[in-house]
């Protein structure tokens, strides 16, 4: 370099290859392989090692950073930020091999590679955790699954941990219901549904969710699977709520909720689908899980309930069977769900056994019916959904106790003849589905 009298290099500029952008937008086998940088990363990681002298730059919005630094150090920069674009140099070359790793799996169709690679861009630094002790912060992958990730947030205050978390299941939920077919409404505390339900408009299917807790619906979480238009915002903002979520909202309902100040809006543009393919993650001691996203329906290639009892339900049932099985899919197990006319009447969420579950489910509902002057609980005719099957038939009985007439779980217990000999002896109707759907 001296005897060519070339100066040293203090600073690298470097934008890769878009190879995430090019895989997101769908692109061919061939054309992803041509944006995956090499010389990139290569001068990335060379400037990054030797930061004591030369600052790496690898991100757009870190330019008016370097400018301004420069312009306070007579054209250099300070030690301080070039060991802070160092550390981020890293984290970019690393995410970006992550990308290509994670693609390659994918066309591999390996599930399990030898090394499983997480990368993600830090969208939000929280100000707490699930606790005020607990530091957190939010992180984005660039899948384009419409939900909490890719929403805009049109009103309120900004998202915490739990808001996060609790809005991410309350719009998974809402979107398992088509909204050509179904308007649906789902109310959320604490990642448990305390109300869902369908019904002739937005604002109805809002009232029956409100129904079946109102006392827990109190500072939750609010989903809907359609536009939210004024009317159904006017019943919403009577009720002290932390977030809504919706696809859209109309001009009148952004008005009405523009006077709670407070209130978090989110809009995602669309749904996300249901029985779309993907995974979930989650940490424990040295190390974390993944699995596929729960996707599954038991009867998403057109296979019938099988019902396993002399009784057979009536279409209203079925109805109410499918919808409630629905709902109990996206409950912490044990759950069990009661429900009547497209509507959640009892919800028992995240119980060591089920019998309890099935009994808190109708002691909430005996509560809502005395607060609302009904005569009885509405879990009285209801159906019954559970996540997992029966071990004993004790939990069936619980079940019956509380008025169901009809059944719907997956079957599948060393005991099913005797649950099956119980609900007959009961004169409900049972069906079972084959599959199950635990949550933790």
């Amino acid at each position: 370099m001296t005897k060519h009298n070339i100066m040293p290099i203090d600073l690298l500029v470097v934008n890769l290859y878009p190879f995430e952008s090019t895989v997101a937008r769908g692109a061919d086998y061939k054309t992803c392989i041509e944006n995956i940088d090499i010389g990139g990363p290569a001068l990335i990681r060379a400037a990054a090692k030797n930061h004591a002298h030369v600052t790496v730059v690898v991100d757009r919005a870190d330019y008016g950073v370097v400018l301004e630094d420069m312009r306070k150090e007579g054209g250099a920069t300070t030690f301080a930020l070039r060991r802070k674009l160092a550390a981020k140099a890293y984290a970019r070359t690393a995410g970006y091999d992550a990308s290509i790793s994670q693609w390659f799996a994918e066309e591999l169709e390996d599930f399990a590679p030898q090394r499983h690679l997480l990368s993600g861009t830090l969208k939000q630094t929280l100000r707490y955790g699930e606790n005020p002790h607990q530091r957190a912060a939010f992180y984005v992958t660039g899948e384009a699954r419409p939900g909490v990730a890719t929403a805009e947030q049109i009103q309120g205050k900004e998202l915490s941990y739990n808001n996060i978390n609790d809005t991410d299941a309350a719009f998974e939920l809402v979107a398992e219901f088509d909204p050509n077919t179904q308007l649906a409404v789902a109310i959320i505390k604490h990642a448990n549904p305390c109300g869902v339900a369908l019904g002739s408009s937005l604002t109805d299917a809002y009232r029956k969710a409100l129904a079946c807790d109102p006392v827990s619906a109190f500072g939750g979480i609010i989903a809907l699977n359609a536009t939210l238009d004024g009317a159904t915002a006017e019943e919403i903002s009577k009720l002290f709520t932390e977030v809504i979520i919706a696809p859209d909202a109309d001009e009148d309902a952004r008005r009405i909720l523009a006077k709670k100040k407070n209130l978090r809006l989110l809009l995602t543009g669309a749904l996300p689908a249901p029985t779309a393919t993907g995974t979930t993650v989650r940490s424990v001691a040295g190390g974390y899980l993944v699995q596929d996203r729960d996707a599954g329906r038991f009867d998403q290639h057109g296979a019938a309930l099988n019902v396993v009892t002399q009784c057979r339900p009536s279409a209203e049932q079925l109805a109410d069977m499918r919808f409630a099985f629905t709902v109990a899919k996206h409950v912490k197990s044990n759950t069990i769900v009661y429900a009547k006319d497209g509507a959640t009447v009892g919800i028992g969420a995240g119980q060591m056994s089920r019998v309890d579950s099935a009994r808190i489910a109708a002691r909430k509902a005996e509560e809502a019916a005395a607060a609302a002057g009904a005569a009885e609980a509405a879990t009285r005719g209801s159906v019954a959904a559970s996540d997992a099957f029966f071990p004993f038939a004790d939990g069936l009985l619980a079940v019956i106790e509380a008025g169901a007439t009809a059944v719907i779980q997956p079957g599948g217990s060393m005991r099913d003849d005797e649950v099956i000999a119980a609900a007959d002896q009961a004169g409900i109707a049972m069906a079972f589905t084959g599959m199950r759907h635990f949550r933790h």
